[in-house]
């Protein structure tokens, strides 16, 4: 596959130039005040980014995952019981991986498509009169399905049954890339990686706690060595790490950073939208749908399509490689052959959006689905053209 060629896959993303050169840097002494002028602006930055004030993060030499075994091995102990919905791939890891540590974990099955439901966990909470749940865990954007949900009310929820239990975010596909708001929304925990919003290679884990999720430390009984916040906050302390860290990344973190700070979050969430209204309309188009079951939960990070029934819709990742060089997403555990996935996050822009777009429509017709070429090229067009209002308002 040619390097040249940008990437529709819902993460690792396109990485840019001046990003992918910051990682790329001699080797320092990871002890020296070389690295603590990288270590605590790339903090700050993440801080920023999660619009919080108050939250402790904490950066591992790892990935996404790595911080889902962070923020319960460093709050629950073995036997706590844990709400969780299932509504996709990657919810259904954390549960898993909630199992596989000795924790009990209340399941509510969500239809793949479909929100996290914040009425049916506020009942679970409700009848939860002696307080044994200690997390709710709730996947923001889930990456298999194309669905996002609505953190702000699970907290709203959370609050109205008057429940103490922390609540944890797996924010990996939507931080850097979507709104979020870690103190208004009352987050505990919250999870992303270095690949997706930030435009970096994997290879981080970032995670921030609020205080009450930090205070949980002191108490948790789940074993952790490598991913104990403590150890990291103790090296923080002197403005290092407890390990050798990965220098490289923490500085294109930080570089990351600026450059979103820079654009303004409100500008770079804008430009996602505006990206994901691009691709849905090429979608309807083509007379296809989305597997996210309605306008509301929407993703703006990456859109699964459903193909006809009876297509293999890996055909199309798989022919996209093959012939024309471009990475897409295949479809994932109940959904896999049933969609394919057109990532549109990170270092992306509405050009870069329609050369997915028309290959996606390519390879569609070179399998021989009804479709008409140029017909969802067109309709991104229609979205992400400056016609003479918007000219005219430039120019004011």
């Amino acid at each position: 596959m040619r390097f040249q060629n940008p990437v529709f896959i819902p993460g690792p993303t396109n990485i840019p130039e001046a990003v992918r050169k910051a990682c790329d840097m001699p080797t320092i002494d990871h002890r020296s005040s070389l690295f603590a002028d990288m270590l605590f602006p790339a903090l700050d930055g993440v801080r920023r980014v999660l619009k919080s004030t108050q939250a402790e993060v904490f950066v591992f030499p790892s990935t996404g995952t790595g911080g889902w075994e962070t923020a319960i091995s460093n709050t629950l102990s073995p036997g706590d019981t844990v709400l969780a919905a299932r509504n996709g791939m990657f919810s259904h890891r954390w549960i898993d991986m909630c199992q596989r540590h000795g924790l009990n974990v209340e399941i509510i099955e969500v239809a793949w498509g479909e929100g996290l439901p914040a009425d049916r966990c506020e009942e679970a909470l409700r009848a939860d009169g002696g307080h044994r749940i200690k997390a709710v865990l709730a996947t923001h954007n889930e990456t298999a399905t194309g669905v996002r949900s609505d953190i702000a009310a699970l907290r709203a929820a959370m609050d109205a049954a008057g429940h103490p239990a922390l609540l944890f975010v797996d924010g990996v596909s939507s931080i850097g890339s979507m709104d979020f708001r870690f103190d208004e929304w009352g987050v505990d925990v919250a999870v992303t990686g270095s690949q997706k919003g930030f435009m970096l290679p994997a290879g981080l884990g970032i995670v921030g706690f609020s205080p009450k999720a930090a205070a949980m430390t002191e108490t948790a009984g789940l074993h952790r060595t490598f991913f104990d916040i403590r150890d990291m906050r103790r090296g923080y302390a002197a403005g290092a790490y407890p390990y050798t860290p990965a220098v490289g990344l923490l500085n294109g973190l930080k570089l990351s950073c600026d450059l979103l700070l820079e654009e303004g979050l409100d500008n770079v969430f804008a430009r996602h939208t505006r990206i994901a209204q691009g691709v849905r309309a090429a979608v309807d188009a083509w007379g296809l749908r989305l597997c996210a079951a309605d306008p509301s939960v929407w993703s703006d990070t990456v859109s699964a399509i459903c193909t006809p029934e009876g297509f293999n819709a890996t055909d199309i990742v798989t022919r996209a490689a093959q012939s024309y060089d471009v990475a897409f997403g295949v479809g994932l555990g109940e959904v896999a052959g049933k969609v394919f996935r057109i990532g549109h996050l990170g270092s992306l822009t509405d050009v870069m959006a329609l050369s997915g777009i028309a290959t996606a429509e390519m390879v569609m017709v070179d399998l021989g689905l009804d479709i008409t070429l140029g017909s969802g090229v067109a309709a991104a067009q229609s979205v992400y053209r400056h016609g003479p209002a918007e000219l005219k308002a430039a120019a004011e």
